[in-house]
């Protein structure tokens, strides 16, 4: 005897006229979301979630980038690390170069370890923490009905600094990024969705 059945929920008739203006507010939200408006839809779960996945993976640290309201750069949304000041808020990355934006233009997960040594990786980030990535994982972040951005977590270390190099990421932690984007979409779309019903006032 089975202990699970499925739950089979029909569409109600009453909100049929409902439904394409609701996809259509939604989306419309969506393309009005950016690094500081994102930033007003964490909460400490969103944030907890973030930072458990990133260390499931190994990361040191982690980033979540939004394409700005110009269309023309990627901006960090939100970052794990103890520098995360010098990053939200006061960087961007032009569309046109470094591997975030490969990322956020082919839609296709990457990773790689010895990534400073890839002529593609953007080294301005790393100019202004003084520090030299290592291992690098991005993913694309897609919520409400479109890729407005990606998540990318990485590995350290300090420039010129001795010592061994950080242990590099496996195939498998990028199926942990990936997890853990998939489960912060749900939330911050269901953050979304509650307040265009208002089913929460904030």
């Amino acid at each position: 005897m089975s202990l699970t059945s499925k739950l089979i929920i029909s569409l109600d008739s009453a909100f049929d006229t409902m439904t394409s203006a609701l996809a259509g507010r939604l989306r419309q939200i969506g393309s009005s979301i950016h690094a500081a408006e994102f930033r007003g839809l964490l909460d400490p779960l969103v944030c907890q979630t973030l930072k458990w996945g990133f260390a499931e993976a190994g990361a040191h640290e982690g980033t979540v980038w939004l394409l700005d309201e110009a269309g023309e750069n990627l901006e960090p949304a939100y970052n794990t690390g103890p520098d995360a000041e010098k990053i939200v808020g006061s960087f961007k990355q032009p569309l046109g170069a470094g591997l975030v934006c490969m990322v956020f233009a082919s839609q296709q997960p990457f990773l790689e370890n010895e990534v400073y040594r890839n002529a593609q990786q953007s080294k301005l980030l790393d100019s202004r923490l003084q520090t030299q990535t290592h291992a690098m994982i991005v993913v694309p972040f897609h919520f409400l009905h479109d890729c407005r951005g990606v998540v990318s977590c990485v590995q350290l270390k300090p420039r010129g600094g001795a010592g061994p190099d950080p242990p590099g990421f496996k195939p498998g932690h990028i199926v942990d990024v990936q997890r853990t984007v998939a489960i912060m979409s749900q939330l911050i779309e269901f953050r979304v969705l509650s307040l265009a019903v208002g089913w929460t006032t904030e």
